[in-house]
Formats: C-alpha cells, sequence, structure tokens
C-alpha cells in the first residue's frame, strides 16, 4: 500500500467516522425571530404525537397533533352497478369517443355517495386528517427581550427558544420523546423565581369534558363520523410539574407563579388503536412528577440517535453558512446552492428527520405519514390530509430505503396490505373481475373506491403500490417478507390480467378505463377530455408488476403456473416506451396534443423513475426521449413536482440539472412576511414544502434525489456518484443503502470517488459503477 493510498484511507476513515453525528450547529434550523405563521413553527414529532411551537415571548402558541386524528368512519363507497357499463365505455373508446368514454364514466363509474367531499370532506364518511389542538401561554416576561434565538437541533430531535430580559436568560425546550409518549416542554431561567405564566387549551369544535386542576389538564372529545353521529373518540393530557413557586387555576387557565423551573408533559391518543383514549392518556402521565428531565431527554434522544445517525452526510463548503438564520439562508441558497453546500445536506437530513418523526413503526396499527406528516393547523387540512396514491403517498416512501430506514417503510405496506383487502369488493363493483384494485385515494378507514370525477379519480393505484411492496424485499432481500407479500402482488396482477382489453389498432393489452392522473388533452375534433385506454403510466406499472410477480416466483420456487400466464400475456403489453414524432415520450397510446404540456404531472416518466425501464446505459434512447420529455414540461411545478423531477435528472446522471431543480425546490415561498411568492414556491421558512399550500411529499421527494445522486442500484449494480454535481465536488457519506441489502460509506475528491466500503452479506459478490470502471468486489 502507498503513501497516498494511506493518507487517502485516513481522510476517510477520519471523515466518516471521528464526526458520525455533525455538529449540532451543521444540523440545526435557527431563527432570530418568533414564528409569525404556522409555516414557521418547528415540527416535532415521534410518529403518533407531534408539536409545533411558535416561540413566542409572552403569548406562544403550541401546535399539537396525533397521526391517528380523523373524521369520518368505515363505508363502501364502491357502486355495485358499475360493472354493467365497462364495455359500453371500452366501445367509446375503440371507436375514439373519448369525450363521450368519460361521460359514462362521470355518471357510473365513479363512487357513490359523497367520496372525499372534493377535498373537504372533514364533515362526509370519508372524513380528514385534523388538528388535535392548541397549548396557549401567556408568559410574564418584563423588560425588553435580546439575543433572541429559535432552533431545531435535527441531530437530537429537539426544539429551543432562547432569550435574555431584564438580565435574565430564558431557555425553553421542547421534544417529543421516542421513549415513550409524550411531549416534554421545559422552561427555565438563569435567575430563580423568573418563570410566570399562565395556560390553557384549545380546540375550534368537537373538544369535551375538560378538567383542568392545578396540575394540568385532562379533555376528551369524539370527531363527526360523517352520517351526523359521533366517530373516533379522542383524549388529551397536560402534567404541569413546577419547581418552586406557587400555581392555580383560574377561569380554565393553570397559572404558575415565581417559578424556578417548570416540566409540562402532553400526550394524546384516539379510539382509532382500540383502547379508551382517555384511560390512555390517564396510564402515560399518571408517574410524571416524579419524572426526572435529564433522564427522559437522554432517553430520548439515544433512541433516536439509534436511527437517525445511520447515515451522515457531509459536502464540502468553503463558507458553510450555518450562522445565518434558515428563512435567510433559503433566500441564499436559492440565489446560489453553490455558496451553501452545507445546506444540500441539511436540507437532506431534514428529510429523513421527517421521515423519523411522522410514523411510528414499532407501534401497533402505526400509521404511515399523510399529506401532511403527522402535523396540522387546521380541522379541514387541504385536501383532507389524506393518502393521495397518484403520486403523493409514495413520493413519501421514496427515501426510506435509500436512506436506511427501512423499517419506516412497514407502516405504508401495512396500510397497503389493509385496503388491498377492501380493493376485492371495488375490483368486484366496477369489473367484475377478480384480484384487487384500489384508485387515487385512501384514508384510514380503507377507503378504495374511485374518486367523485373521472379526470382525477379514475387512476388506479393497485399496481403503483405493489412497487413499494416490492422495492422493500429488493433493499431488504426478506425472503419471509416476500413470502408474506406474495399472494396481494398476485392478486393486483390477477385483476389486470382479468381486466386488460385488446386494442384493435396496435394489438397490445391495454387498461380500460383510465387516465394518465390529473392530465388530460384534446380530441381531434377539439373536445378536452382525459379518459384513455392504456395510459402510458399504465403500461410500465403492469409490466412492472407482472416483472415483479415472476421474480418472486422464482425467487420462492412456488411454481406457481399463473407466472406463465403473465409471461405470456407480457409478449402483448406496449412496451413501456413509446417514442412520438416530437422524440418524446408518448403519454398515450396516440399522440394527443396536450392541453397543458408544463402539467405538473409527468407520469409518463414512470418508468424512468420510480421503476428502472429508462436508463442512460440499458435504454439510451428511451433516455434521450425523456430528456426531451422532460425539457417541454419544464423545470416549473409545484413543490412535490418539483422533487420528483430532482429524481428524474439524478436517473439521467445530470447532477447539475438535478441541483437546479433543488435550487427551485427551495425557493422562497413568502416573498416578505406576508405576500405568497405564488404558484409552484417551493419552500417555507421552516423548510417545509410548498405544494402550495404545505405537502410533506415534496420534503420526502426532495431528500430521495438528494440521496439518489449519490448513489443508484436499479441497473444491475452499485453505481457510486452517478449524478453528482460540479458544486460537490469533494465530500463523504456513510450509511447510504442499495438494493440487495448493502450498506455503502464513500469519500469524493474533485468529483471522484477516493476510498469506500460496501457491507453485506458475506462472501456476496457486489457489482459496481466507481469512477466509470465496473468492479466485481467480494464481501
Amino acid at each position: 500500500m502507498n503513501h497516498s493510498t494511506i493518507i487517502r484511507r485516513l481522510v476517510f476513515f477520519t471523515m466518516l467516522f471521528s464526526g458520525t453525528q455533525a455538529s449540532a450547529q451543521q444540523l440545526a434550523m435557527w431563527y432570530d425571530k418568533p414564528a409569525e405563521r404556522w409555516e414557521e413553527t418547528l415540527p416535532l414529532g415521534n410518529g403518533q404525537i407531534g408539536m409545533m411551537p411558535d416561540g413566542k415571548v409572552r403569548d406562544e402558541s403550541i401546535v399539537t397533533n396525533e397521526i391517528s386524528m380523523w373524521s369520518g368512519s368505515p363505508e363502501d363507497p364502491n357502486n355495485y352497478e358499475a360493472f354493467r357499463s365497462v364495455k359500453d365505455i371500452q366501445q367509446l373508446l375503440f371507436a375514439g369517443k373519448n369525450d363521450e368514454a368519460e361521460e359514462l364514466v362521470n355518471d357510473n363509474f365513479v363512487c357513490v355517495g359523497k367520496g372525499s367531499g372534493h377535498g373537504r370532506g372533514a364533515n362526509v364518511p370519508y372524513g380528514c386528517f385534523q388538528n388535535f389542538g392548541y397549548l396557549n401561554f401567556l408568559h410574564t416576561i418584563p423588560g425588553e427581550v435580546s439575543n433572541y434565538k429559535r432552533t431545531l437541533d435535527l441531530a437530537g430531535a429537539k426544539a429551543t427558544t432562547s432569550f435574555v430580559a431584564n438580565d435574565v436568560r430564558y431557555l425553553r425546550e421542547y421534544f417529543t420523546s421516542f421513549d415513550r409518549n409524550i411531549g416534554v416542554i421545559r422552561l427555565s431561567a438563569s435567575k430563580k423565581g423568573s418563570i410566570t405564566f399562565a395556560t390553557h387549551f384549545y380546540r375550534d369544535e368537537n373538544l369535551s369534558d375538560m378538567q383542568v386542576s392545578e396540575t394540568g389538564f385532562r379533555w376528551g372529545g369524539a370527531l363527526p363520523d360523517g352520517r351526523g353521529g359521533k366517530g373516533l373518540q379522542f383524549a388529551g393530557g397536560v402534567k404541569i410539574v413546577p419547581k418552586g413557586g406557587t400555581k392555580m387555576v383560574y377561569d380554565h387557565q393553570v397559572i404558575i407563579k415565581n417559578a424556578d423551573e417548570v416540566l409540562i408533559y402532553f400526550t394524546a391518543s384516539t379510539s382509532y388503536y382500540g383502547h379508551d383514549p382517555k384511560l390512555a392518556v390517564t396510564e402515560v402521565l399518571k408517574d410524571a412528577p416524579t419524572w426526572k428531565y435529564s433522564k427522559i431527554r437522554n432517553d430520548h434522544q439515544q433512541r433516536y440517535r439509534t436511527v437517525f445517525d445511520r447515515v451522515s452526510l457531509k459536502i464540502a463548503d468553503e463558507a458553510p453558512r450555518d450562522d445565518i438564520p434558515t428563512d435567510r439562508r433559503i433566500q441564499l441558497f436559492f440565489e446560489n446552492p453553490a455558496q451553501d453546500n452545507a445546506m444540500a445536506a441539511l436540507y437532506y437530513q431534514f428529510g429523513r428527520y421527517l421521515s423519523i418523526a411522522s410514523t411510528a413503526p414499532q407501534v401497533e396499527k402505526a400509521l404511515p405519514p399523510n399529506l401532511q406528516g403527522l402535523w396540522a393547523h387546521q380541522i379541514q387540512t387541504p385536501w383532507n390530509g389524506d393518502y393521495h396514491l397518484n403520486i403523493n403517498a409514495q413520493m413519501n416512501h421514496w427515501g426510506v430505503e435509500v436512506s436506511n430506514l427501512s423499517e419506516y417503510h412497514k407502516p405504508f405496506i401495512e396500510l397497503i396490505k389493509r385496503i388491498a383487502k377492501e380493493g376485492e369488493k371495488t375490483a368486484k363493483a366496477y369489473y367484475n373481475a377478480p384480484g384487487w384494485v384500489v384508485y387515487m385515494m385512501t384514508n384510514i378507514w380503507g377507503y378504495s373506491a374511485p374518486g367523485e370525477q373521472a379526470s382525477w379519480g379514475a387512476s388506479t393505484a393497485s399496481g403503483w403500490l405493489c412497487n413499494h411492496l416490492w422495492e422493500h424485499y429488493q433493499f431488504t432481500k426478506d425472503k419471509a417478507y416476500l413470502a408474506e407479500i406474495y399472494p396481494i402482488l398476485k392478486n393486483a396482477a390477477v385483476f389486470y390480467n382479468a381486466t386488460l382489453v385488446q386494442d384493435s389498432k396496435t394489438g397490445w393489452w391495454v387498461t380500460s378505463p383510465s387516465v394518465s392522473p390529473e392530465n388530460a388533452f384534446r380530441l381531434p375534433n377539439g373536445k378536452t377530455t382525459a379518459v384513455v385506454m392504456g395510459p402510458t403510466i399504465d403500461n410500465q406499472i403492469v409490466r412492472e408488476l407482472y416483472e415483479s410477480v415472476i421474480q418472486a416466483n422464482d425467487i420462492l420456487a412456488l411454481n406457481d403456473p399463473f407466472a406463465d400466464t403473465l409471461t405470456n400475456q407480457l409478449r402483448d403489453v406496449p412496451p413501456p416506451v413509446v417514442i412520438s414524432s416530437s422524440g418524446r415520450v408518448m403519454e398515450w397510446l396516440e399522440d394527443y396534443q396536450e392541453v397543458e404540456p408544463k402539467h405538473r404531472h409527468v407520469s409518463h416518466l414512470y418508468g424512468l423513475y420510480p421503476a428502472r425501464f429508462i436508463s442512460p446505459v440499458t435504454t439510451p434512447d428511451w433516455a434521450e426521449a425523456a430528456r426531451k420529455t422532460l425539457a417541454v414540461r419544464g423545470d416549473e411545478g409545484t413543490g412535490w413536482s418539483r422533487a420528483w423531477k430532482i429524481l428524474f435528472w439524478a436517473r439521467l446522471h445530470d447532477g447539475d440539472h438535478a441541483l437546479e431543480i433543488l435550487r427551485q425546490l427551495l425557493k422562497p415561498a413568502f416573498v416578505d412576511a406576508t405576500t405568497y411568492a405564488g404558484e409552484g414556491a417551493g419552500t417555507y421558512p421552516n423548510l417545509f414544502c410548498a405544494h402550495p399550500p404545505f405537502q410533506i411529499d415534496g420534503n420526502f421527494g426532495g431528500s430521495a434525489g438528494i440521496a439518489e445522486m449519490l448513489i443508484q442500484s436499479h441497473d444491475g449494480y452499485i453505481h457510486l456518484l452517478p449524478a453528482l454535481p460540479k458544486a460537490w465536488a469533494s465530500g463523504a457519506v456513510k450509511g447510504l443503502k442499495a438494493r440487495g441489502n448493502y450498506t455503502v460509506d464513500m469519500v469524493w475528491e474533485q468529483g471522484k470517488v477516493v476510498d469506500y466500503r460496501v457491507q453485506g452479506q458475506r462472501g456476496n459478490e457486489v457489482r459496481l459503477l466507481v469512477n466509470g470502471k465496473e468492479i466485481i468486489k467480494k464481501l
């Protein structure tokens, strides 16, 4: 081993292991003023409960959440007469009368009842995810305030507010414990007797049974079931434990005067978990007066860090800007991302933080993050805060495997299993078919029917959901898990196999009716419509699903004859890509005129990401067509759309373009204190993604995109630095995952990998592409 190699290895191990936890400052968001609106508050969560403090000095408010806080109730929204209209719809599509077919779909092939309430379902059976309530404080702080600072430490999952007033330093600490289901607030000061405040709990509606005492609050309530009755029961509690001072109750408030320190504990639960939430809350808080803050904090951070610290990312930066408040730093990154590479690393880790904070895989009946993660400040959340299945819920989980959070995929996988059972009813109702199918949205009650309107509600999602079942296996190689989910994969394919129709022009077997999610086109008669046979995304998804079932059958040695059936039908399923006369990937079977060429959905590039059909390596012609498609679609879009485009450009090995989209994703959503920046503005001051309004999918997609720029493993080998921007010339990453259950560490300098390590099953041979050279490495 020569001297230069020894030096490189020393650099490698020093960068990766002398500081696997980046400094608190590097992995912290901070602000020099309180939040004036919810999109500036700081998100805390343990996958069950959430808190978002605004950090105001005197009239502080903490938004509280519970992941299962859903109105509505179970329903059967399937139209069991719908299957009678399928043949008529298909005949109209065969005849090119798509507009008439869409009318028939709207009349017969949608849900019964009120569906999602057109995205306002709080008081219909579909329901919506809702805010839990507000814990409000009126602090007595004498004198002028200086040295104000508000932080969120991603490495420790803790927020703080600190300031000085009348020569007294005040410190407020907040976290939601990963060790027990409590939110913790600690108020302290540098001078004894300085903590005085009044506090109360508030919710806009359905709050009852409020009990107030000197030690805190207890409350309960019931959300509407959407039928005029009561649905899910909820309960919450706050325990207040002061050190010194006095306490009293006045006008439904607890008042603490002249305390040295105060600990405040919050918890919440609902009947979703199958228990009495009031009893659950009482049980959690019963021993609170005996708890020691240092132990609660240490237990919380130890458990959290065992997960968060799996991945460390450092991108070399000549002048890190972590001494600049995060809201201003976002603006500077948007102006020139190359001047703050550490901001990209922070944004990546913020996505991982949100994954860990917004679902709890260790909890029975755990729910995956919804459109808002688990954070909401409204009763009627936008689009019901539900699980949109035509990209959004999927994007929430695109980064969990590669970013070493595989178990955080499981709540979504469990949700898929539940709605697959409901989807058997939907397959019967709409096609009189075997197997299962679900459409573009679901909720915690298992909704599987189409939406209320064809243009957005008629896209099937079951095949796309199976991509997640299969990807979890690809990354874990857990055969017991594969055997468990094989029937779900198979029965999704059973549905498609039974319902595909043969297009008379091409002879291909295609879905019918369907849509390319939320997009429309013009017919030769000038009319606008969305309903078609065989949109490209469906063709790619069906092919991917069939191939997954065939491979799973081989891996498990099941000798299932249905695999042969799929193999035979695959010969006549459309190819993943058909290139139009313009050189682009066609979105539909025919090269229709697009109504909106820059539409936010780019569904016909599903084969580029998350699937593996389009690749500069294996299918360069298709990759070029994808580039032309993206050029016409443009870089603009809503938050999640931009996040998807980061992933597209990463898969096309164009790191500079991917970084450009990341820059746009971090465009400040507010141009000043009160003005919204407009359509598709990227990021709020608290780093939440603006759809607009807030949708968490853009955060998860953006974080996944950064990982995809650093490592890819879908082309048959582990590709190190496949899409490295020039601005990220040097850096180090530890703990990324590759398909095959491999863990990868690497260091790079001047755009080249200088050292790396791959860990996995001992004795395995691993194919890698390193600096353009293919390497076979035995572990």
